[in-house]
């Protein structure tokens, strides 16, 4: 994932509420939103490549979801994939706290990144860039590639968009959130983030929704919680060609 907007615990109907984009480079192969095979309580998209995910969620309510951390520093050669953080939390037993503190020895092995993992109890932010953990808050939060809640453009804009939609509406439609996520404005260079990359990268990546031959965003995903422990995840496929827009699957259950 590129970009994490989320409500945690902000809304009369829903304790959590996800918009989510998931940029990559447009040759790596991936599955849709399915209950895996070899792991039947979890409901994720898939990396075909490596075998992780970019978010998910299961049966019990355990989720997940990670975006990748854009410094030159970070980057670490021949790292593992850090998609198999997210599918680990998944299929494991661990608290999200000590799924944590189980990772923090190894995360130095892994190129940046940040990761979301909760349960219906608690969620929690960690990072391998900084020191520690950060137990999310009530409130309307977002990640990108920096921190949790850095103000970037499309992070401003995006988390502004998601609590105009949840405001005072105790069950919106599904269509303002992917049009948030297919946000295509361009901020101006004066506001763009410094990490290193060129300047024709930087705006490249700074809208909500990217729009590359080569890379940009692959899918979007739209997720609720309800208070009475109801799950619907929406996703849509962007596809190659033109960045043309796939049609909207949805999955939903109970939370055992």
């Amino acid at each position: 994932m590129c970009l994490i907007l989320f409500s945690y615990k902000n809304h009369p109907t829903y304790d959590l509420v996800i918009a989510a984009n998931r940029d990559e480079f447009r040759d790596r192969p991936s599955a849709k939103i399915d209950y895996w095979e070899d792991a039947p309580s979890v409901l994720a998209g898939r990396d075909l490549q490596n075998g992780g995910t970019w978010m998910g969620i299961t049966r019990s309510g355990r989720f997940a979801g990670i975006t990748n951390f854009r410094s030159l520093a970070a980057i670490k050669e021949d790292s593992p994939s850090r998609g198999h953080l997210v599918k680990d939390f998944l299929t494991g037993n661990d608290s999200p706290l000590d799924y944590l503190k189980q990772i923090e020895a190894e995360a130095s092995n892994y190129s940046g990144f940040n990761l979301l993992v909760g349960d219906m109890e608690q969620l929690y932010y960690f990072s391998n860039c900084k020191k520690g953990y950060e137990k999310i808050t009530t409130g309307i939060h977002g990640l990108s590639n920096n921190f949790l809640d850095v103000p970037w453009p499309k992070l401003e804009k995006g988390t502004q968009h998601l609590k105009n939609i949840l405001e005072n509406n105790l069950q919106p439609e599904i269509k303002p959130f992917f049009k948030l996520l297919t946000d295509t404005s361009q901020p101006e260079d004066s506001r763009l983030p410094r990490t290193g990359i060129s300047l024709e990268w930087e705006r490249m990546l700074a809208p909500i929704f990217i729009n590359n031959s080569f890379y940009g965003t692959r899918s979007q995903s739209v997720l609720f919680i309800t208070k009475d422990r109801r799950v619907v995840f929406y996703e849509r496929t962007i596809h190659r060609d033109n960045c043309r827009k796939g049609s909207i699957r949805k999955q939903s259950f109970q939370i055992e």
